[in-house]
C-alpha cells in the first residue's frame, strides 16, 4: 500500500513524513524544499504479531508496512504546470491514497504560502487542481468514446453509451468543484469510473495538523479544525488530529519512552497508529497471518480476498497450485493456548478455493505444484 502525503508549503508536511519514516526529509520554511518525494517504509502496528512470537518464538518477525511518499508542495496553477505542478501530479497518480496535511495552527514564524491560515481555503486550493487535471482527462475520455459510438457494433455501442453517462455525470460534477469520490455510483458504474484513473476518485485522509497546546488541550475545540471538519463531512474522506511536531518528538523516542510521553499528554495513540488504522479502513484492507518457528508474518489483503489470491501475496505458485487452507480465527488460538490445542478442540477449519479471507486468520496453506 503507499500513501501519497500532500498538502501546500509549510503546512507541516515534510515534518510528519520525517516522524513517521524517521528519514529525515529536508525540511525548511519555503516551498517546494520537497521537489523529488521522499519514500520511507513504514511497520504497521499490530499487537497479535507480538503474542504469536511469545508462542512460536521465530526466528524472525516480519509485520505489513505501508510505503509513505512526501509529495512536492503545491501551488495554485500546479493543473498547468506551474510551479512544480507536473511533477507533483505524476507522482500523486502512482499512489494508492492520499494523506492531505491541512495548517490548522497560527504561528507568525512559519510562512503561509497564501499570507494567512484557512483549512477550507487551503483544502480547496488542492482540491481544484486535482479538479482541473481530471476535467482534461475526462474530456479526452469522452471525445474519445464519442468516435466509438459510431460503430455499428450494437454491444459495443451499449457499452460505449454507458460509459459516456458515466463519464458526462463526472464532468458535470468536476464542473461543479465536486471531487469523483464525492459522487455516487453503482457497482457497474464504479467499475467504468476506476478505468478512467481519476485523481480526485483517490481516497483522501484529512490529517488537521494543530499546535502542541491544541492536541493536549482538546483540538476538537480548535475553530480551525472545525472547518476542516464541516469540509471533509461533504466528501467520502476520513479525517484525523495530529500535530507533527508531536509526532516528530515521539519518533526519537524508545517503546516505553514513548507509552509514557503518550500518557503524559493524554493521548492514546500517535497520530501514526490513528493514521495507518484510517487508512486501512478507506482502502478497506485487513491482515491474515502467518505462524512458524521459521517466522512469524502478517500478509496485507484486500477485504473480500478468496483463499488462493491470499496464498498468491505468499508466492504466485501457491495461488496456482492451491488445495486448501488450514485456517484458525487469530482469538481462537489466543484462547486455546497452541496451535495443538486449537486442533483438538475442533477450532482449525480446512477451507477451499471460495473461502473469503477473515481479518486475524492464522493460516498454512497446503499447494502442490
Amino acid at each position: 500500500m503507499k500513501l501519497g502525503i500532500v498538502g501546500l508549503p509549510n503546512v507541516g508536511k515534510s515534518t510528519l513524513f520525517n516522524a513517521i519514516t524517521k528519514a529525515g526529509a529536508e525540511c525548511a520554511n519555503y516551498p517546494f524544499c520537497t521537489i523529488d518525494p521522499n519514500v520511507g517504509i513504514v511497520y504497521v502496528p499490530d499487537e497479535r504479531l507480538e503474542k504469536l512470537a511469545e508462542m512460536y518464538d521465530p526466528e524472525k518477525v516480519t509485520p505489513a508496512t505501508i510505503e509513505f511518499v512526501d509529495i512536492a508542495g503545491l501551488v495554485k496553477g500546479a493543473s498547468r504546470g506551474e510551479g512544480l505542478g507536473n511533477k507533483f501530479l505524476a507522482h500523486i497518480r502512482e499512489v494508492d491514497a492520499i494523506v492531505h496535511v491541512v495548517r490548522c495552527f497560527a504561528d507568525p514564524n512559519i510562512v503561509h504560502v497564501d499570507g494567512s491560515v484557512d483549512p477550507k481555503r487551503d483544502v480547496e486550493t488542492i482540491n481544484l487542481e486535482l479538479v482541473f487535471a481530471d476535467l482534461e482527462t475526462i474530456q479526452k475520455r469522452i471525445e474519445k468514446t464519442a468516435v466509438s459510438l459510431k460503430t455499428h457494433d450494437a454491444r459495443l455501442k451499449a457499452r460505449c453509451q454507458e460509459e459516456m453517462e458515466v463519464y458526462q455525470r463526472i464532468k458535470a460534477g468536476l464542473e461543479d468543484g465536486l471531487p469523483v469520490r464525492a459522487l455516487d455510483f453503482t457497482e457497474e458504474e464504479k467499475a467504468i469510473v476506476r478505468q478512467a484513473f481519476l485523481l480526485t476518485e483517490k481516497p483522501v485522509i484529512y490529517a488537521a495538523n494543530v499546535s502542541e497546546d491544541d492536541l493536549a488541550g482538546g483540538a476538537e475545540a480548535n475553530p480551525l479544525v472545525q472547518k476542516l471538519n464541516s469540509l471533509v463531512q461533504t466528501e467520502n474522506a476520513e479525517m484525523i488530529v495530529i500535530c507533527a511536531k508531536i509526532e516528530e518528538e515521539i519518533a526519537q523516542l524508545d517503546e516505553g519512552e514513548r507509552v509514557e510521553y503518550l500518557k503524559a499528554l493524554g493521548i492514546d495513540e500517535s497520530g501514526l497508529d490513528k493514521l495507518i488504522k484510517k487508512s486501512y479502513k478507506l482502502l478497506g484492507l485487513i491482515s491474515f497471518l502467518t505462524a512458524g518457528k521459521t517466522e512469524v508474518r502478517a500478509w496485507t489483503i484486500k477485504q473480500g480476498t478468496k483463499a488462493p489470491q491470499a496464498a498468491g501475496k505468499i508466492h504466485s505458485d501457491m495461488e496456482k497450485g492451491f488445495i486448501r487452507a488450514e485456517i484458525v480465527s487469530y482469538n481462537d488460538l489466543m484462547a486455546c493456548g497452541s496451535y495443538a490445542a486449537a486442533r483438538e478442540k475442533g477450532l482449525v477449519r480446512l477451507e477451499g478455493k471460495d473461502y473469503v479471507m477473515q481479518d486475524g486468520d492464522v493460516t498454512i496453506f497446503r499447494f502442490n505444484v
